[in-house]
């Protein structure tokens, strides 16, 4: 069977994805991804094959273009009303029209039985439904944008479907969810579940992890992601300052080289690395402080660690408000509190000291095993597409 998988040009797009390719490669598969260049470099570190579409769309200049100097996604655009949501999907629509000619030329010439995409990739359901091909579409973890963005996306296709011959914006034949259901958006469209298994790059162990540690001394991870790109070093930089109040913890920071000049001296209690695959790193952790990312929510859970979620845009309120509901972390949504070091120092101590948030984050963490696993799922997919035994 050849499978083409399609993504919209953002890395952590396509990382959620990882499992499924590699679970349907071992299957005996043929699998190429088809995307800018943007993901090609997170493509290649999957170990799998890319065929390069277009332009470079350059996301993280896109967001930068939209804030002032220091300001933060959240600092310009405080969280949305959840009859908005459906508003990210926006973007994705125009880029569709542009690219999706291009994706039919390759998927012409390369005839796949199976067409996967993350859930904002329009693309695959136009190409998908001129080539009479089943699309398979996979989420990134709790879901508050998709089913909305779709519907809301549909008449603006109409014109293009029209001239494609297609009646309208297909939906996808199987909606693939990682997200655990007592974790999920309530009301989200129902999805077929799939487990999360964390993929955020490959690397090499680092050095530091073997060095001798206390194993009295709880360890907190520290990531904010693309947001330290977007003016996030102040953010960054008042974190680590909440371990001024928390001697009796090791803080872990991943911050790029080119970024510690401008976050300065940190306490003494604070290490600041290279980024790192978190699926690396997370073992002997006892907390998370992030930014709402689904890869590092879901990683997070998978590990079963409380998280302390300070969101910046998009579906990060979603992964905070639910990490934050289901018992297994807090989230600070608003920038001041965000700002505020003395209570991250606060909450991070109620994350570390109360007994609820462990309990609550590795019961998550059972649900994520009790998922069905990417191979399942890949051999599911096999037969939707009719080519069981065509190998």
């Amino acid at each position: 069977m050849r499978v083409l998988f399609l993504v919209t040009p953002s890395p952590t797009h396509f990382t959620p994805l990882v499992s499924l390719a590699w679970a349907l490669r071992g299957a005996g598969h043929e699998v190429v991804v088809a995307g800018q260049p943007d993901v090609l470099g997170a493509v290649a570190s999957a170990g799998l094959n890319a065929v390069s579409i277009g332009a470079p769309f350059n996301g993280e200049a896109k967001l930068l273009a939209g804030l002032g100097p220091d300001q933060r996604p959240l600092e310009v655009r405080p969280r949305p009303a959840p009859e908005s949501m459906g508003g990210y999907g926006r973007v994705w629509m125009t880029h569709a029209r542009y690219l999706v000619g291009r994706y039919m030329e390759f998927a012409r010439i390369y005839g796949p039985d199976l067409i996967v995409s993350d859930p904002l990739e329009y693309s695959s359901l136009l190409v998908g439904g001129v080539l009479g091909v089943p699309v398979v579409q996979q989420r990134w973890g709790v879901d508050l944008i998709s089913g909305p963005a779709r519907a809301e996306a549909r008449p603006g296709f109409g014109p293009l479907c029209e001239r494609l011959g297609l009646a309208g914006l297909p939906d996808p034949a199987v909606l693939l969810d990682p997200c655990p259901p007592g974790l999920q958006a309530p009301g989200a469209e129902p999805g077929s579940p799939i487990r999360f298994v964390p993929f955020n790059g490959n690397g090499v162990v680092p050095g530091w992890l073997r060095e001798p540690r206390s194993a009295s001394r709880p360890r907190v991870l520290v990531t904010i992601g693309g947001t330290l790109a977007l003016n996030g070093v102040p953010l960054m930089r008042g974190i680590l300052r909440a371990f001024e109040e928390l001697p009796e913890v090791e803080a872990v920071a991943t911050v790029d080289e080119v970024f510690r000049e401008k976050v300065g001296p940190v306490p003494a209690n604070v290490r600041m690395v290279d980024p790192v695959p978190l699926h690396l790193v997370l073992d002997g952790c006892a907390a998370v402080v992030h930014h709402g990312g689904a890869g590092t929510t879901m990683t997070a859970g998978a590990f079963g660690l409380p998280q302390l979620v300070l969101p910046q845009l998009a579906d990060h309120f979603g992964h905070g408000d639910r990490v934050s509901e289901v018992g297994a972390g807090i989230s600070l949504d608003d920038a001041e509190s965000q700002n505020d070091s003395h209570r991250l120092a606060v909450e991070l101590r109620r994350l570390l000291a109360e007994p609820e948030f462990a309990k609550a984050a590795r019961a998550l963490a059972d649900s994520v095993r009790d998922m069905p696993a990417p191979a399942q799922v890949a051999a599911d997919l096999t037969r939707i597409a009719g080519v069981v035994g065509a190998l």
